[in-house]
């Protein structure tokens, strides 16, 4: 006997079919849940606004799922948080929660068990909930400080079983808290990339020519220098350039497109010719303060594929080439 469920014949319309039923009966209900609010959302903002401590999110299943996204939105927009399991919260963990943090507890029934149970203590070690449950009535929103209702209709889900509908509504409600919060705190774009780094806003916030450019090794030569024997710096150095330089300051630049100009010029006649000669003079420069991405955009702008970084006092310490990341 096979373990395999029966499967029902479907057609590409009617896969389309679902989907747009699925995505506009949740549309639906977040416009619901939009007209719904009242003042219990600002008192929540204004709850976690005041507290000294931390907002840790706590839900059980797919509650918990949601409310780790929470926490994480939270904690990169300004509010510290974290997400803390409610069945190891009740085994243990419950030594996280410190005296001045706001938890806010996720339950669609406002019944289940590992998150109920919880509430004594919170109430016994004196910290204020928030409560995002699917029924204002429910013994945790009988028991919390403050009751965000996400109460639909039905899930989207034919058997009206699986969390679908409901967990859309606990994300929105989240991220409808950590915008106001952000608002709030004018939490701003440098604000956001401090705590991303990492990602493309933070390197184009945070990063600095002189976070990327070369600085080892940096192929010099004076403006007596020879073709040939700039030829060798370059090889050297292996960035297709030569700076040169007359007593530690830029007089010229010299690069490897330079090269194969001069040499379709005057082929014959080009090897002895000096860098005074042949480099071009006053080249571009850029401090090595500037935000790297001023810099990818000077470049582009210019057609160029590498600037100089240079200090406050002019001097030469690096090489950015656009590519650098």
């Amino acid at each position: 006997m096979s373990d395999k469920s029966p499967q029902v014949s479907y057609t590409a319309d009617s896969l389309i079919h679902s989907a747009k039923t699925t995505l506009n009966t949740q549309g639906q209900a977040l416009i619901g849940l939009a007209q719904r609010i009242d003042d219990n959302f600002s008192n929540a903002v204004e709850m976690i606004l005041q507290c000294r401590g931390r907002t840790i999110i706590c839900g059980m299943g797919k509650s918990g799922i949601v409310g780790k996204k929470i926490a994480a939105t939270l904690a990169s927009t300004g509010t510290p948080s974290f997400f803390m399991h409610p069945g190891e919260a009740f085994h243990g963990d419950l030594g996280m929660v410190q005296e001045d943090d706001v938890l806010v507890l996720i339950s669609y029934s406002g019944e289940t068990e590992e998150v109920v149970r919880l509430l004594p203590s919170l109430k016994e070690f004196g910290n204020r909930s928030i409560a995002i449950v699917g029924n204002p009535d429910s013994t945790l929103g009988q028991h919390s400080d403050c009751v965000l209702d996400i109460a639909i209709d039905r899930e989207t889900c034919p058997n009206n079983l699986a969390p679908t509908t409901s967990t859309t509504m606990t994300i929105a409600m989240g991220d409808a808290l950590a915008v106001a919060l952000m608002q709030c705190r004018d939490f701003q774009p440098q604000d956001f990339a401090r705590f991303h780094p990492g990602g493309s806003l933070g390197r184009k916030l945070l990063t600095r020519v002189k976070d990327l450019m070369h600085k080892d090794n940096l192929p010099f030569c004076a403006p007596n220098t020879s073709l040939q024997e700039a030829i060798a710096v370059m090889t050297q150095g292996r960035k297709g350039v030569v700076l040169v330089q007359e007593e530690d300051r830029l007089v010229g630049i010299f690069t490897d497109g330079d090269l194969r100009r001069a040499m379709l010029k005057d082929a014959a006649g080009m090897l002895n010719k000096t860098m005074a000669e042949l480099m071009t003079s006053n080249p571009k420069t850029i401090s090595q303060d500037t935000m790297i991405v001023e810099a990818e955009e000077r470049m582009l702008r210019d057609k160029i594929t590498l600037l100089v970084a240079v200090d406050d006092q002019q001097a030469v310490t690096g090489i950015l080439e656009i590519y650098d990341r």
